[in-house]
């Protein structure tokens, strides 16, 4: 063989290998693997929290990683749950170590161009607080001028203090990380700290689930907004697409008044939209995604529709209740910024 034929050899050898690789998809390896590895924290309660009572992991983050498994692999239970944190959950998802991250995780647009990650859509609106001991005499931010405030290591809540302080020409306040929400919960608890800094919602969490929640007070300040959003790895369109209908679909549902409830008499439906959106008569959109064309129902019947996870995780009958109304946690149809594209 000619030096020239080696050449052409080895250059349609590389293009064969790349098409190859590009055309893989964790999709197709979750389904091969029959297990969805999903990241999630555990110590924030309402998103992502081990029940030390039951043993068994909750939150809004959670019932998102269930609905993907049960939509994926038609079994809720087919999930291997791996704890992240603020510092880990990106290298998790580049490593391949999980498939998906749902972990309370602010999108920003430096995450998605330097991380290369890709965001799926926001299903939780929130914004950054600060949390302090009730009788420290703290009614606001601007008392806290050369104090000593927590947050989690590698968290976007660094950035905003950073900006924060210098904005007010703040030079003696300071900024202690740790790894987790339980561990500078505790350092505010020993007076480590004057006061700790996360989203709103967390701070709701651990204050409600604290054995005096009255002991705590939650600053009325909001120093930045925090869309949360799931993500898995950049440049698989495959998987972020059928990801990104399967939390879709449970927006939809909630609008169309679909729950775990109704869902067997919604199946027998003669509506057509029903039906293809529940792919309850030979139709439906899992074919688009590589799904089954029951997918949406896969998961509605896992964890029920959005709200009903919202009211599970966060809603009147928890101790962190996180109130809908009049944010844009509600559906669109009600003022909020819930809201399912066209599916028709």
């Amino acid at each position: 063989m000619t030096l020239l034929k080696i050449l052409i050899a080895g250059v349609f050898a590389g293009m064969a290998f790349t098409a190859t690789h590009a055309s893989a998809s964790i999709l197709d390896t979750v389904k091969q693997r029959g297990v969805l590895n999903c990241g999630t924290d555990n110590t924030a309660p309402g998103f992502g929290y081990l029940n030390t009572t039951t043993g068994q992991m909750e939150g809004l983050d959670v019932d998102f990683c269930k609905a993907v498994a049960a939509s994926v692999l038609g079994d809720a239970a087919k999930i291997k749950f791996i704890t992240v944190t603020d510092k880990s959950r990106f290298d998790a998802v580049l490593t391949g170590q999980v498939d998906v991250v749902f972990a309370h995780t602010t999108i920003k647009p430096a995450r998605e161009s330097s991380i290369a990650i890709d965001f799926l859509p926001i299903n939780f609106y929130d914004g950054t607080g600060l949390m302090v001991k009730a009788d420290a005499g703290i009614k606001e931010f601007a008392d806290l001028d050369g104090a000593t405030i927590c947050t989690t290591q590698g968290s976007a809540t660094e950035t905003v203090l950073a900006a924060a302080f210098k904005a007010r020409g703040w030079k003696d306040s300071k900024v202690l990380t740790y790894e987790n929400l339980e561990k500078f919960f505790s350092a505010l608890n020993s007076g480590r700290c004057n006061a700790m800094s996360t989203d709103k919602s967390a701070l709701a969490a651990w204050a409600g689930n604290a054995p005096k929640p009255a002991d705590y007070l939650i600053l009325p300040d909001t120093l930045d907004k925090s869309p949360f959003g799931g993500f898995v790895v950049a440049n698989d369109s495959k998987w972020r697409n059928a990801l990104r209908w399967i939390e879709y679909g449970l927006f939809q549902a909630e609008e169309s008044g679909i729950t775990q409830a109704n869902l067997a008499e919604k199946l027998k439906s003669e509506d057509p939209f029903v039906q293809k959106f529940l792919g309850s008569n030979g139709g439906g959109y899992g074919k688009d995604f590589g799904l089954s064309d029951d997918f949406i129902a896969q998961a509605i019947k896992a964890v029920g529709n959005y709200g009903e996870a919202y009211d599970r995780n966060l809603g009147p009958k928890t101790k962190m209740y996180l109130d809908r109304k009049g944010t844009p946690n509600a559906l669109w149809t009600q003022g909020g910024a819930i809201y399912s594209p066209l599916w028709n």
